[in-house]
């Protein structure tokens, strides 16, 4: 069974950083399209970014609103994929999902609370 579990959430001031993280069992990550989601309140849950599998060199993509600010990494040893989120704005404020790229339904795991206000 496989389980994907968000952590690294919080709140944050305009301009500053978190990391997410997201474990993984039951499922070897570094052979899998990961990909990183958020949905904000009242709207569509997003892909943020998306990292491939080692097979396809980890290439990453991201949207265009994160482009340059966040940064998405895979620890094959830990079987973890990451966030790095800087200079984060009002509008990154959001619930964000870790699942593979394109997402299963049944892997989509509580979230992390991402909030960004002064």
């Amino acid at each position: 069974q496989v389980q994907l579990v968000e952590s690294g959430g919080g709140l944050v001031q305009p301009g500053g950083s978190l990391r997410l993280s997201c474990k993984a069992s039951g499922i070897a990550l570094k052979m899998s399209a990961m990909g990183w989601y958020r949905q904000a309140p009242g709207k569509q849950r997003e892909l943020v970014a998306s990292i491939s599998g080692i097979a396809t060199y980890s290439s990453t993509n991201y949207a265009d609103s994160v482009q340059g600010r966040f940064t998405i990494s895979r620890d094959n040893a830990k079987n973890t994929v990451y966030l790095q989120m800087n200079n984060l704005l009002a509008e990154d404020t959001a619930v964000y999902y870790c699942n593979r790229f394109p997402p299963r339904e049944n892997y989509w795991g509580q979230g992390t609370q991402v909030t960004v206000s002064a």
